[in-house]
């Protein structure tokens, strides 16, 4: 293993679960590369980066620009995993993954540890209030060593995912294992459901945050929850999914799809099994990505359409052109089609297994 800085020895070695669902998170492709397949040449560039970081000697400025991936090492990065046969998910290929990846990497080490602004900055970022860049850098490389698993392929995987680890940005893997934490009763029933007796697969429900510390649900967002619940009680469909994180304002607490899920089942009595957390979203585009995520996860057939159902202006935006234009400008795709529109309030939405590509540009929710 590469020494880049000194660690206590009683720590050396000692699995963080933390670190590896967040890895499995950011980083799915570059986890499962094993060393079997990877050829002669790749192995070589591999040693060359572990070079230059070692002549670094542990200085945090020298070892997060020699960590960076170069335009040409990203190529060649890709090009091998193409031909390496490594299994990603649908509509994907190894090369697209593993370069989304990569400049997931890059964009980590520049904002959380070269001060970089982040796509978000009202939003996303290190605390402003915290250590300065340098600080949370030298600390971030003795708790890069002891993520061995991580640092198997290059070492600026463990370093990316330990500058999120002393920010305290671990949001990408804050609330993994997901289904059995939070989704168990009805990942239970999806497997019994005959999906056809029902018009939609799901109710979508995107959250609407509350900008103060203390309130947990917004106005919006309990007239959210309402409808949900009048829609649910129809029969139009099995499920009721609540999506959005822990986003306004700034380090909130709050996770609007845990407030908005216990706020049906309190007030309108809509069972567990009925309900659906997806607590990772944070803007509108990843809120209907990572419902389909999550229909995905339970097996929903995804020609069937699913129902988003919000405010007003919400509902009138996700069917707009400058909302189309936002998708494919943020993720590059559109995570559906949106349908027919029942009311102000309700939209049609037919996933796509788009949605699937992990994009770690937003290591907050890839």
């Amino acid at each position: 293993m590469l020494t880049i800085a000194a660690a206590p020895p009683n720590g050396a070695g000692v699995p963080d679960r933390m670190i590896a669902a967040l890895s499995e998170r950011l980083f799915p492709t570059l986890s499962i590369w094993p060393r079997d397949l990877r050829p002669k040449s790749i192995t070589a560039m591999l040693a060359q980066r572990r070079q230059r970081i070692v002549a670094c000697k542990s200085d945090p400025r020298c070892v997060l620009q020699a960590a960076r991936w170069s335009d040409a090492e990203r190529d060649t990065l890709g090009s091998a995993a193409e031909q390496s046969g490594i299994r990603t998910v649908r509509e994907d290929s190894a090369r697209s993954a593993i370069l989304r990846e990569v400049a997931g990497i890059n964009a980590i080490l520049s904002v959380y540890g070269q001060g970089a602004a982040p796509r978000y900055p009202a939003i996303d970022g290190p605390d402003p209030e915290r250590a300065t860049a340098n600080a949370s850098a030298a600390v971030a490389l003795a708790e890069a060593e002891r993520n061995a698993s991580a640092t198997m392929l290059d070492p600026s995987v463990g370093l990316a995912l330990a500058l999120l680890d002393v920010n305290d940005r671990d949001d990408a893997a804050a609330f993994e294992p997901l289904e059995p934490r939070f989704n168990a009763a009805a990942t239970v029933r999806a497997k019994t459901l005959t999906w056809s007796r029902y018009k939609y697969t799901a109710i979508i429900v995107p959250g609407i945050g509350p900008e103060d510390l203390s309130t947990p649900l917004s106005a919006l967002g309990k007239l959210n929850v309402q409808m949900a619940a009048t829609l649910w009680r129809s029969g139009l469909a099995p499920f009721v999914l609540f999506s959005g994180g822990s986003v306004h304002p700034r380090r909130t607490r709050q996770v609007e799809a845990v407030e908005m899920a216990r706020a049906i089942q309190d007030r309108f009595g809509v069972p567990a099994e009925a309900i659906i957390i997806e607590p990772y979203a944070r803007h509108t585009t990843t809120n209907l990505r990572n419902a389909t995520r999550r229909l995905v996860a339970l097996g929903a057939p995804l020609d069937q359409p699913a129902l988003i159902s919000t405010n007003i202006d919400q509902s009138r935006y996700i069917g707009s052109a400058k909302f189309a234009q936002r998708n494919q400008i943020e993720l590059g795709y559109q995570p559906g089609r949106i349908g027919a529109r029942l009311s102000p309030n309700q939209v049609e939405f037919l996933p796509s297994t788009a949605s699937l590509r992990v994009d770690p540009l937003d290591p907050l929710d890839p």
